[in-house]
């Protein structure tokens, strides 16, 4: 893939600085279902952050609010130093949205839509520019076709390249690769990367928890329309993962002895492995004296692996901890 299109390449010592601001964010809809709850934020230039939260945690209407489809209950939002509310247009003019749903205009050309795109927001016409973007997403030698003919992976790609063709400096991605095969997820995965490297700020729900792992810097958890977490990737993975040493027993034990009952030591099933849990922070783990110990009880040991938790165990780990 070429270069990706962007407004710009970014200011190494604005990268830390805020683009997107949300304070006291909440909605509560007519039916009386509060869909948010409260949420403050802050989105870091240059940065790609992904926001994770199960089916209906309020991933879709938080971005809906910043890009002004829908209107909030209380709060305010300030994309690039443009209050959403008080300042739509120019708000608006920096933010590009892909929503989750495909549907887009099936008997223009793939030129066309991209095209017409720009010119919703005052935008002159730049067909360098839309090549450019075109380029970019290999949409190029599809540029004449009809969007009805295209595939779904082809079709998301088009819904991207709108939401670039305008210049924008923050691009809110909204479960990018939803249904599509693993090859083009990977091949868009990279895309984000490129584009994040000609200075666009990337914020993205996913409920792939790989695709947070793969490419996110910061992640932040939302369930229940609360923000539960808001951390860099490896802080997060740091302060909530757990590792685990299991070892697997030359002979079955039929319980824990009560000498070890200072360990947080699993017994398996079948009796033959102890399964160790133990604290990243902590400086001294625990592993070299428990391996003592279980030599002076005449424990031994055949084999040993160890383990970390995934973003997913965390995830879930989260989500469940909640009310």
């Amino acid at each position: 893939m070429s270069a990706a299109p962007s407004p710009g390449a970014p200011d190494p010592h604005a990268e830390r600085a805020p683009i997107v601001t949300i304070s006291g964010l909440s909605k509560t809809y007519a039916s009386g279902f509060h869909a948010l709850k409260r949420i403050d934020l802050t989105i870091r230039r240059g940065e790609i952050f992904a926001l994770l939260g199960p089916n209906g945690a309020g991933k879709t209407t938080l971005i809906n609010i910043v890009c002004g489809i829908v209107t909030p209950s209380a709060g305010s939002v300030v994309a690039d130093g443009h209050d959403i509310a008080r300042d739509y247009r120019a708000a608006r003019a920096r933010i590009g949205l892909v929503p989750q749903e495909l549907s887009t205009d099936a008997f223009e050309t793939v030129w066309a839509t991209v095209s017409f795109s720009r010119g919703l927001f005052g935008k002159p016409k730049s067909p360098a520019h839309i090549e450019k973007i075109l380029r970019a997403l290999s949409l190029w030698d599809k540029r004449h076709e009809k969007i009805m003919t295209l595939s779904g992976g082809m079709k998301r790609r088009v819904l991207i390249a709108k939401a670039l063709s305008h210049e924008p400096e923050i691009l809110f991605l909204d479960e990018p690769t939803a249904g599509v095969d693993v090859e083009l997820r990977h091949d868009m995965w990279q895309m984000v990367r490129e584009l994040r490297a000609g200075g666009v700020t990337i914020i993205l729900t996913t409920h792939y928890i790989e695709e947070a792992e793969e490419m996110a810097d910061r992640i932040g958890v939302i369930s229940k329309g609360e923000l539960i977490v808001v951390d860099d990737k490896a802080a997060l993975m740091r302060k909530l993962g757990k590792r685990q040493l299991t070892l697997q027993l030359q002979s079955p034990l039929d319980r824990i002895p009560d000498a070890l009952a200072g360990y947080r030591l699993e017994l398996s099933r079948d009796r033959d492995a102890l399964t160790y849990t133990f604290d990243v922070q902590r400086e001294q783990t625990g592993i070299a004296a428990l391996l003592r110990q279980l030599d002076d009880l005449g424990i031994g040991f055949k084999d040993l692996r160890s383990s970390e938790s995934s973003l997913e165990d965390i995830f879930v780990s989260l989500v469940r901890a909640r009310p």
